[in-house]
């Protein structure tokens, strides 16, 4: 009796404990509504309100008649490098877990290794590069240099993935005369959805969330990512506070509705191959 009602207590405490954790990792998202509904005259109030007593929909408003634009461009840049990302990402993934090309092991290391280069670094090769090739501010442009992010990734993913799926039913493909390409379009990708659907979640919202590449790649251009568009808002001699954490909430749902829905794929997915029968 005296160890159940202990393992009760702890288990109580753990609960408080990660209740309280995750209020504080919370805590900077509450306040961003907050003061996305804080009216501009209070927004130097001391102490701040940490409630929106007063709340107003101007900065939501506002969003509504200026950002739609970035948003729409976000949105294209981001599926843009979805699809890229998997035209690459998936036949690369299936060639180093199924096919084995000579290499393939250094490959495999370059490729993590293409994980670590800061992203800034890219961002002043790109920037070489596209001023020379004359793609500067363009939103087909950011979609290359956003999917060098999410390739590698996917490319370890699928190739983690592709790696589990059963010999059997690959030879089955091939008794039946599919060929390699055949085989993986037709049997491989099609059992691969849990890869699929992280690759392409993680594209996406490294695509959407992006700023080094948008701000050195398209900060003068018309068609321009909702990171840059805050930039609408602020000012030399004026902020707006409220109508800037609108945007920055609006442009969260997205990622936030994604990551709900999808989050068992990815579960399955980034777990894949990390056990060997």
């Amino acid at each position: 009796m005296t160890a159940v009602r202990g393992s009760t207590r702890r288990s109580r405490l753990h609960t408080v404990i990660g209740v309280l954790l995750t209020a504080v990792m919370l805590f900077p998202v509450y306040w961003m509504l907050n003061v996305s509904l804080t009216p501009q005259r209070d927004m130097r109030k001391s102490p701040p309100d940490l409630l929106p007593l007063h709340p107003t929909f101007e900065g939501y408003r506002a969003v509504l008649d200026d950002q739609m634009p970035y948003l729409g461009t976000s949105l294209l840049i981001g599926l843009g490098t979805v699809v890229l990302t998997l035209l690459l990402a998936a036949p690369a993934g299936f060639a180093l877990a199924r096919l084995r090309p000579s290499g393939g092991g250094l490959l495999g290391l370059a490729l993590l290794i293409a994980q670590m280069i800061p992203g800034i670094v890219m961002a002043m090769g790109f920037y070489g590069i596209f001023l020379d090739l004359g793609l500067l501010n363009s939103w087909w442009g950011l979609i290359v240099a956003d999917s060098t992010i999410a390739v590698p990734f996917g490319v370890m993913i699928f190739t983690a993935f592709m790696s589990g799926i059963p010999g059997e039913l690959i030879a089955a493909a091939r008794i039946d005369g599919a060929g390699t390409w055949r085989t993986f379009l037709s049997v491989v990708l099609p059992v691969s959805r849990n890869a699929v659907v992280t690759v392409s979640l993680f594209s996406f919202l490294w695509a959407w969330s992006d700023f080094v590449f948008a701000n050195t790649l398209d900060g003068g251009g018309d068609m321009r990512p909702i990171t840059l568009g805050i930039y609408h808002y602020i000012g030399n001699n004026n902020q707006e506070w409220n109508a800037i954490m609108a945007t920055a909430v609006v442009a969260s749902i997205p990622a936030a509705v994604l990551l709900v829905l999808a989050q068992r794929y990815v579960a399955a997915g980034v777990t894949a191959g990390a056990v060997k029968d």
